[in-house]
């Protein structure tokens, strides 16, 4: 009776404190971090071992060995508690959508979770109506992306993340989708003024090529300018840095696989693109990005970037070997002010051995190329229900480029490339993660007819 006395006085003191620990488990404020999770086990964890050790030995079949069962039961409760604990940090209830490091929001998910796995994604479906019988265009319906972006945090800083890329809902021997990998990249953070990425990166030139999910960018369809001279999406393999000069001036700059001239046409440079797939590496291409946002001018983003490198590969083009030395230089300005949304950029591109390119390949390559656009939209909502949380801009965007604006001496320039395009659309948003789309898009050409079309369609993220 006297060891059962003192066991039942221990077994009750552990129950009162095994039920205190448990208390104060769920009373805690969720951990901010991996590391503050830990040491919470470890000191729980602890206390529970000391408890235990304090018990005097008891014969089977006592009243004190039920008692020790109940008090494993409730560690196993404590210990599920402590699990929910570390399953709530590494998975946010609530995603908090957020640009970092020159990727779009849901691409951004990785960095804001304390360790593990994170998943991501965006998709992008639309209806296209021709509405004019110019050219040979037909009406379509397409589900043009389906994208999951995976990353995982190995540490505070080493972490992987990358875009898998589904086009046209299937692909097939007489299907026109694909599947590819947009980026694919391990990060290494060292110092807020220089970290380290290496792997398939986006090429940092311009709005869309790194920020591309759709409800982040006005109408159906990507700037032709960012799409036909700024050859979005662009990724290449390569290494190089990014980070914060000053908390207002960020960079990025990497040195990458070049692009291969054997693809260049007299639409531009964009079927140069290699994007990983054993790309030719005799040749590398040299980028580099700075943007800047003023902290006295809340809203406004200034930036420019630029890509310089040989494009030749060491291949012969009619016989000739030559370097095709290629620029493309870009600069960009934005502008958010409550409802208003503004932004406008300006491309450049020069195109060395343009001649030699244009004999071998049959076809008026331009030597030199450039494009531009600005665009304007404003959420209106807020001045109708001033505590609503949905959005719907009413946007105008001006369009004018040429893949041809400089031909090579000796070959004709074709006007047709040299176009214009206005565009006016409405942009909702029901939730910030989806949108609904519409637009019409006027196309006029210097020469030839171009057909004007009307899109409607829809975008989300996640």
């Amino acid at each position: 009776m006297k060891i059962n006395g003192k066991l039942l006085l221990s077994t009750g003191i552990l129950t009162t404190s095994l039920a205190a620990l448990s208390t104060s488990a769920n009373a805690l404020e969720k951990p901010q971090t991996m590391e503050d999770m830990w040491k919470i086990i470890q000191a729980q964890q602890k206390q529970i071992d000391e408890m235990k050790s304090a018990m005097p030995v008891a014969p089977e079949n006592t009243t004190a060995t039920g008692d020790v069962k109940k008090l494993e039961r409730k560690t196993d409760v404590l210990s599920q508690e402590v699990e929910k604990l570390r399953t709530n940090l590494a998975i946010p209830e609530e995603a908090k959508y957020k640009s970092a490091y020159g990727l779009g929001p849901a691409a951004s998910k990785v960095y804001q979770v304390g360790k593990g796995l994170s998943i991501g994604g965006y998709g992008e479906a639309n209806y296209q109506a021709i509405t004019d019988d110019k050219g040979s265009s037909k009406n379509n319906a397409d589900l043009e992306r389906l994208v999951l972006y995976t990353g995982y945090k190995f540490t505070d800083r080493i972490l992987f993340n990358s875009e898998l890329e589904f086009e046209h809902a299937k692909t097939g021997a007489e299907e026109k989708g694909e599947v590819s990998v947009e980026f694919a990249a391990l990060d290494f953070f060292i110092d807020p003024i220089a970290n380290v990425r290496a792997g398939m990166v986006l090429m940092p030139m311009g709005f869309i090529n790194q920020i591309h999910e759709p409800p982040f960018y006005f109408g159906n369809n990507r700037p032709e300018v960012e799409r036909r001279i700024i050859p979005s999406t662009w990724r290449e393999i390569g290494v190089g840095l990014f980070g914060q000069i000053t908390p207002d001036l960020t960079y990025t700059a990497y040195i990458v696989n070049g692009l291969n001239a054997a693809d260049f046409s007299s639409s531009g440079i964009r079927d140069g693109r290699q994007g990983g797939s054993q790309a030719t590496a005799e040749d590398f291409g040299h980028v580099v990005r700075m943007d800047y946002t003023p902290g006295y001018l809340p809203g406004v983003s200034v930036g420019g970037s630029a890509y310089v490198g040989n494009s030749g590969q060491d291949q012969a083009f009619g016989g000739q070997k030559v370097d095709v030395f290629t620029q493309l230089y870009e600069g960009h300005i934005q502008w958010k002010y409550r409802g208003l949304e503004f932004r406008t950029l300006g491309s450049w591109g020069h195109i060395d051995d343009a001649d030699v390119l244009s004999a071998a390949g049959g076809e008026t390559i331009g030597s030199e190329n450039y494009g531009w656009y600005t665009e304007v939209g404003y959420d209106v909502l807020p001045l109708l229900m001033p505590a609503t949380t949905q959005y719907l801009a009413p946007f105008f965007r001006y369009e004018q480029f040429d893949t041809i604006a400089s031909a090579p001496a000796g070959y004709s320039d074709d006007e047709t490339k040299d176009r214009q395009i206005y565009q006016f659309g409405l942009q909702y948003k029901p939730i910030p993660n989806v949108v609904i789309k519409a637009d019409y898009r006027n196309f006029t050409a210097k020469k030839g007819d171009v057909p004007d079309d009307f899109n409607l369609g829809f975008g989300f993220i996640f």
